[in-house]
């Protein structure tokens, strides 16, 4: 077996993963925004409209994922949109804002903060614009 065939289901399945979790995450966004506007922080204005607008960029950044066409800008933009979003994480987390089905403990915070970097290497990796970890070296250099 050769590494691309191996490569392209690997992003596959990642990007597949990637919009099923986004998908889920703008349908939350929209059906109840209430505990979004809780962990949005201060400094953003037009909180509501806001939360509104990056339902639909997380139902959008799903969709264009897993489209050809598109994908490059969806990984480019998803990964900018955990960039963006990571305010609200620490908001949630420093604050103890207590939601449900999360709560405020440290070992929900913890890993979470830690794993957004990887949201936006997720997001890059699965739209084909980067390739490490799984890049293999050149012949020459084995």
């Amino acid at each position: 077996m050769t590494e691309a065939p191996r490569d392209d289901r690997r992003r596959a399945v990642m990007r597949w993963l990637m919009a099923e979790f986004y998908a889920a995450a703008g349908i939350a966004h929209l059906a109840i925004p209430e505990p979004f506007l809780r962990i949005t922080p201060s400094f953003v204005p037009f909180a509501p409209q806001v939360i509104l607008l990056t339902g639909i960029c997380e139902l959008a950044g799903a969709a264009a994922l897993v489209t050809t066409p598109m994908r490059r800008w969806a990984g480019i933009g998803l990964a900018a949109y955990a960039i963006c979003v990571w305010p609200a994480n620490f908001k949630h987390a420093f604050e103890a804002i207590d939601l449900p089905l999360l709560g405020s403990s440290w070992l929900y915070h913890g890993p979470r903060l830690a794993f957004q970097p990887v949201l936006v290497w997720w997001a890059l990796y699965s739209a084909g614009i980067i390739d490490w970890p799984w890049r293999r070296p050149p012949d020459h250099v084995k």
